[in-house]
């Protein structure tokens, strides 16, 4: 039986912010499933700020989008029709096949997905990537070390929600910084130390240096900006940067004015690494079972903002940069 699929694909690329137009949805034809593959029909999708660089024609460490063609991003799906032995239909799956709401793709090329009695979105948000993000970023990349305080900007959205919960886990005091009085009152539900709404207060490096008197040891970077201005002045000497990805320098039209006071990295000997989390899969075990435990013992939870139909997936997109997300932003599929 032929399955009729929808999928956003990008009709243009966008200069500055992307708008709607920018966007285009289609209509696809699946047939059945070729041997070897597998029909999925996707429940979920994520959204993620990386998508957009992604958009742009340049070389990076992911490849650009194609005009008029589907997108691609983490999906998870239940297998409607299999053609391979190793799969069956009704199994769930993780694909990055998402923005689209079915596909046929070779069975090894798709994730049977053992739930572990955790709702299967959360394979895209503080069981997948982002929380797996945020455990690479604190123990390797900043080397979290007994007593550091940690100063996370971005502390509200899907990465920013993990690393301050992680952080807490570890007997850390965490400093979060996000936008709005429904933000602030989410990080103090999870036990942030210090919260600042960087949109309320006059000055940011100012509310920095009040919440930590005595200097911040480790920063986890989703900002950018003022915000990793602020972390180099107050960062003690010795203090690592975990340079996770500064989403208020992703629409910009060139290289922007520079970072004031970088200088101050040289006199402190401070280490400022940036990393892709998937250059360090051989955490995802260690991940796995950390995250397995918090949640049993209900040390760890996590909030989702979620957007219904494949053609409201642009929208979800967008709010990312308006920080109209609280926790993972999802799309869910129907």
């Amino acid at each position: 039986m032929t399955f009729v699929s929808r999928e956003v694909r990008l009709k243009s690329r966008p200069s500055g912010t992307p708008t709607a137009a920018n966007f285009e949805i289609a209509s696809v034809e699946l047939p059945d499933p070729a041997p070897g593959q597998v029909q999925v029909r996707n429940l979920w999708m994520t959204v993620d700020p990386y998508m957009r660089g992604r958009m742009n024609d340049v070389k990076s460490y992911s490849p650009p989008f194609q005009l008029g063609e589907a997108m691609q991003g983490g999906a998870v799906g239940e297998v409607v029709v299999s053609n391979d032995p190793s799969l069956k239909a009704g199994d769930l799956v993780n694909s990055f096949l998402g923005w689209r709401e079915g596909f046929n793709a070779p069975a090894n090329t798709v994730q049977k997905l053992d739930t572990h009695g955790l709702p299967p979105q959360a394979f895209l948000g503080a069981a997948g990537m982002p929380g797996l993000t945020a455990y690479v970023g604190l123990l390797r990349i900043a080397s979290l070390k007994p007593g550091d305080v940690v100063f996370v900007s971005g502390a509200a959205g899907a990465v920013g929600q993990m690393v301050c919960q992680i952080a807490k886990l570890r007997g850390h005091t965490v400093i979060g910084s996000a936008g709005g009085p429904e933000k602030i009152a989410y990080l103090k539900e999870i036990g942030v130390d210090h919260a600042i709404d960087y949109k309320a207060v006059p000055n940011l490096t100012e509310a920095l240096m009040a919440a930590a008197p005595g200097g911040i040891d480790v920063y986890f970077e989703n900002v950018g900006g003022e915000h990793l201005e602020a972390a180099l002045i107050a960062a003690k000497p010795f203090a690592r940067f975990a340079l996770c990805g500064m989403i208020s320098q992703y629409n910009a039209t060139d290289m922007g004015a520079g970072i004031h006071g970088l200088i101050t990295a040289v006199g402190k000997s401070l280490r400022l690494e940036g990393f892709i989390v998937s250059n360090h899969a051989d955490m995802q075990p260690d991940f796995v079972r950390d995250l397995a435990g918090w949640v049993a013992a209900g040390k760890i939870t996590w909030r989702e903002t979620v957007e219904e139909g494949i053609e409201n997936a642009p929208t979800a997109f967008l709010k990312l940069f308006k920080g109209e997300n609280m926790g993972k932003m999802l799309v869910k599929l129907g």
